[in-house]
C-alpha cells in the first residue's frame, strides 16, 4: 500500500474527529489533573499493602459500635460507613487499623463532575456515548496509521527512534512527540474504544459460581475474626468492598468480601466460604482498561495521561499546519505544458525540495527561458520541451514521496515525442541508509527511454545543503552555458526578525580547556535579560542553533563549547573582535532571575553557566542565592567563575558557589554537592523557594531524581513552578 494512501487516510480521520479530539483532549487533561491531585490527600495508611483484614476487621468492631460497609477506592483509600459508640453515623476516610477518622468524603466538584460528563457523553447521554467510542476508535486508526508513517519516514521500524531531519517546526514536533507519546496515546485510544464496547453490551461475560463444602451447622465452632483464615488471607488492597452482617453472631448473616477477581460470602461465624462468585475475565479487563484509561490508581501514569491528552492538541494543530504547509505552496507558471522548454519537475514530503525548484524556475524565466514547473505526479506530454530537470527527495524506504508516486506509470503512459535531456537532483539525509534512493530509480528509469538523454550525472543534496545544491547549479551551468545564481543566500531559507550583534570579546580555548567566552553588543534596540537565548543562522540555510544568554553590562554574553565540526560552535569560534552576527533574541519567560524567591539555588554543569553568571548580577535585591557547579577540570576558566563568585560574595549578590570537578584526582559531581546539602534543598523547596538548572539533560534528569530523594516523593509536580529548567 502506497505512502499517499496512508497519508490520506490519516488527514480524513483527523479532519473528521478533529472537533471531539479537542474536547476530548482538553477535558482529559482537566480530568488527569484532578486524579493527580486526589492522590496528594494525605488518606493512605502507612504499609497500606501490608495489611489484611485480619488485622483491620477486628480493630474496626472495636471502635465502632455498627459497621455497614468498607470500601477501598482506586487510591487506596478506605472508607467506612459505619455507627459510632455514641450512636451517630459516619462516613470518613480511616486508618483501618486503628479505625481513626482520616478526612471526611466529599463529592467530587461540581466542576469535575461536569468535565466527567462532557467527556464520557458530551451530554448527549446514550447518543453522546456512542460518538465518543466513535472518536476513540478513529484516534486508535490514527494512531496506528501515523506509526505507519513514521516508519515508513524512518525506513522500517528499526530506525523508527532515529534522529529525524528537521524541515521545520511543525513537522519536527508532530513526529517526535507521537514517538515519545505514542504509548500513551494508544492506550488511551485502546482503553476508551474497550469501555464503549462493554458499555453497548458487545463485549460481556457470566460470572461463574464456586461450589464450597460447607460444615455441620448443628456443631458450629464460634472462631475469633482474626482466626478466620480467608481473613488472614487478604489483602486489604486486594479488596473493593466488604459488607458486613446485620445481625452479629447469627450464622445467615454474612461478610461479603467484593475483591478485584471475585465475590465471597463469608459466615460470620466459622469464617467458612458460603458461596463463591468469579467474575469473568471480561470484567477484570474492564477494570483494568478504566484504570489505564483514567490514570486513578498511579499518579506518575496520570501525569502522563495529562500530558498526552495535551499533546493530542498540538497533533492537531500541528498535523493541520503539515497539511497546509503541503498544500499551500503556490506554483507560478507563466507557461504551460505546451508550449515549455523547460520543465521541472518535483517530488516532495514536506515542501523543502520545492523551494530549491522554485529558485531555478523563477531564475529561467527572469533570463527568458519558458520554463514550466510541476509536481512529478502532474507528468504529461510536453511536446516543446528540451530539458527536464527533476528534483526529488526520498521517502520510507527508497520510495517515492506523496506527489509523485505515479510518476513511473505517467512516464510510461506519456512517452514524449522529441529527444529531451534530463537532470536528476535527489534530496535528502545521509542518516538513513537509503540515501536519496528514490532519486536514483528515477535517474535509472529515465534512462531506460529512449526519448530521454542523462544530461548530468545524478547529483545529491544532503540535508538541504546549500553549498552542495549551488555545486550541481555550477556545473548545469557549465553544461548550458547559463547564468544560474551561486550565491548561497539567495537559496537558502529566509529568517525574518534577523538582528545584527558585535563581537567586543572571544577568548581562546586551551588543551584542558574547550569552552570559550564570548561577549556581544546588539546592535539598535533589543531587550532581553539572562536566560534568554539567542538563536543564530551558521550555516545561512535555516537551521537554528539557540545558546543560552547571560546579560552583562548591557551585552550578551555566551559561554560555549567548540565541538569538532560543530556547526554552531565553530561558526561562533572564528569570529574576531570588532566583527559581527546575525541573529534573534528568543524570549524565555520560564527562566528569568525570581525576583521575588525567598531564596534560590542555582546547579548547572558546563557552559549551563551562562545565564546564572547574569542572574546573579541582576540580584539587587541580594536575595540568597546558591550557585552549585560541575565541570571537568579545574582551570583558568574555572579560576575565573571562582573569582567572579568571590565579587558577588562580596557584594551580597551571592551567598555561597560550590564547584565540583569529574575528571580531577578526587574527582566529584554536581550531585555530590546536591546531596551534601540535603537539608537546605529540603527546607528551600519547603520554604516556597526556587532551584533552577541549566545545562545537559542528563544532570537535569539526575538532579530531579536526587531531589525526589531528598523530599521523600516520587512527585516533584507538588513544586511545581519552584524548580526552573533550560537544558540541553
Amino acid at each position: 500500500m502506497t505512502v499517499s494512501i496512508w497519508r490520506y487516510a490519516h488527514l480524513a480521520l483527523a479532519i473528521i474527529s478533529s472537533l471531539f479530539l479537542l474536547i476530548l483532549s482538553v477535558t482529559g487533561v482537566i480530568l488527569a489533573i484532578g486524579a493527580v491531585e486526589e492522590k496528594t490527600q494525605a488518606y493512605k495508611a502507612n504499609d497500606f499493602d501490608k495489611i489484611n483484614l485480619a488485622q483491620a476487621i477486628p480493630a474496626l468492631w472495636e471502635v465502632y459500635s455498627e459497621i455497614t460497609e468498607l470500601t477501598v477506592d482506586h487510591n487506596q483509600f478506605v472508607m467506612i460507613e459505619a455507627f459510632d459508640e455514641e450512636g451517630n453515623s459516619m462516613k470518613a476516610y480511616i486508618d483501618p487499623r486503628t479505625g481513626t477518622a482520616l478526612g471526611e468524603v466529599k463529592p467530587q466538584s461540581d466542576f469535575i463532575q461536569w468535565n466527567i460528563a462532557l467527556h464520557r457523553s458530551l451530554f448527549l447521554k446514550e447518543t453522546g456515548r456512542i460518538i465518543v467510542g466513535v472518536v476513540s476508535f478513529l484516534l486508535l486508526l490514527i494512531t496506528i496509521s501515523g506509526v505507519i508513517l513514521i516508519a515508513k519516514r524512518q525506513q522500517g521500524l528499526r530506525n523508527f527512534f532515529a534522529k529525524i531531519n528537521k524541515d521545520f517546526f511543525s513537522q519536527y514536533f508532530h513526529v517526535v512527540s507521537g514517538r515519545i507519546f505514542l504509548i500513551p496515546v494508544l492506550l488511551l485510544a485502546l482503553t476508551g474504544t474497550h469501555l464503549f464496547l462493554v458499555r453497548i453490551g458487545l463485549i460481556s461475560g457470566e460470572n461463574q459460581t464456586v461450589d464450597h463444602v460447607l460444615g455441620d451447622d448443628e456443631n458450629l465452632e464460634q472462631k475469633d475474626l482474626a482466626d478466620f483464615p480467608i481473613f488472614q488471607e487478604t489483602l486489604l488492597a486486594n479488596v473493593e468492598k466488604i459488607e458486613f452482617p446485620f445481625m452479629p453472631d447469627d450464622p445467615e448473616e454474612f461478610y461479603v468480601l467484593k475483591l478485584k477477581d471475585r465475590e465471597l460470602s463469608i459466615n460470620q461465624v466459622t469464617g467458612e466460604i458460603v458461596e463463591e462468585t468469579r467474575y469473568p475475565y471480561s470484567l477484570i479487563l474492564e477494570k483494568l482498561s478504566l484504570d489505564l484509561h483514567t490514570g486513578r490508581t498511579n499518579a506518575i501514569w496520570a501525569i502522563i495521561l495529562g500530558f498526552a491528552s495535551l499533546n493530542i492538541l498540538f497533533f492537531i494543530y500541528t498535523g493541520f499546519v503539515i497539511t497546509f504547509r503541503r498544500k499551500g505552496t503556490k506554483i507560478k507558471n507563466k507557461f504551460d505544458a505546451s508550449n515549455a522548454e523547460y520543465v521541472i519537475l518535483v517530488g516532495t514530503e514536506n515542501g523543502s525540495t520545492l523551494s530549491f525548484a522554485n529558485k531555478i524556475h523563477e531564475q529561467l524565466l527572469a533570463l527568458g527561458y519558458k520554463s514550466f514547473l510541476t509536481e512529478m505526479n502532474r507528468f504529461t506530454i510536453f511536446p516543446k520541451a528540451t530539458h527536464a530537470l527533476v528534483f526529488s527527495s526520498t521517502y520510507g524506504l527508497g520510495t517515492a514521496p506523496a506527489n509523485a508516486a505515479h510518476f513511473d506509470k505517467l512516464i510510461s503512459k506519456f512517452p514524449q515525442n522529441q529527444p529531451m535531456q534530463y537532470s536528476v537532483i535527489g534530496f535528502g539525509s545521509k542518516a538513513y541508509p537509503d540515501f536519496c534512493a528514490y532519486a536514483r530509480q528515477i535517474d535509472e528509469l529515465l534512462a531506460q527511454k529512449d526519448w530521454a538523454t542523462r544530461q548530468l550525472d545524478l547529483h545529491t543534496v544532503n540535508d538541504r545543503s546549500v553549498e552542495e545544491f549551488i555545486s550541481w547549479v555550477k556545473i548545469w551551468n557549465e553544461k548550458n552555458a547559463c547564468e544560474l545564481g551561486i550565491t548561497p543566500a539567495l537559496y537558502a531559507t529566509k529568517i525574518t526578525g534577523l538582528k545584527k550583534f558585535k563581537v567586543l570579546e572571544r577568548t581562546e580555548v586551551t588543551e584542558d580547556n574547550s569552552t570559550f567566552k564570548i561577549i556581544l553588543q546588539p546592535q539598535g534596540k533589543q531587550s532581553f535579560r539572562s536566560g534568554d537565548l539567542l538563536a543564530i543562522y551558521p550555516a545561512n540555510d535555516g537551521r537554528e542553533r539557540l545558546y543560552s544568554i547571560g546579560k552583562k553590562d548591557g551585552n550578551i554574553q555566551l559561554m560555549v563549547k567548540l565541538y569538532p565540526n560543530g556547526l554552531g560552535s565553530e561558526f561562533l569560534y572564528q569570529l574576531t573582535q570588532n566583527g559581527s552576527i546575525s541573529g534573534r533574541i528568543v524570549i524565555n519567560k520560564g527562566f528569568h532571575f525570581p525576583t521575588k524567591a525567598p531564596a534560590v539555588a542555582m546547579i548547572a554543569n558546563g557552559t549551563g553557566i551562562a545565564p546564572f553568571l547574569g542572574m546573579i548580577e541582576e540580584n539587587k535585591r541580594k536575595i540568597p542565592v546558591r550557585l552549585y557547579a560541575g565541570f571537568r577540570y579545574n582551570n583558568v576558566l574555572s579560576k575565573q567563575y571562582r573569582q567572579f563568585a568571590d565579587g558577588a560574595i562580596t557584594s551580597g549578590k551571592l551567598t555561597d558557589f560550590q564547584i565540583a570537578f569529574s575528571r580531577e584526582e578526587n574527582r566529584r559531581y554536581v550531585m555530590d554537592l546536591i546531596r551534601n546539602d540535603a537539608p537546605f534543598f529540603s527546607k528551600l523547596l519547603k520554604n516556597k523557594g526556587i532551584i533552577m538548572i541549566c545545562g545537559s539533560l542528563a544532570m537535569q534528569k539526575d538532579v530531579e531524581k536526587m531531589l525526589s530523594e531528598i523530599c521523600s516523593t516520587k512527585d516533584l509536580s507538588n513544586y511545581k513552578g519552584q524548580i526552573l529548567t533550560d537544558c540541553y
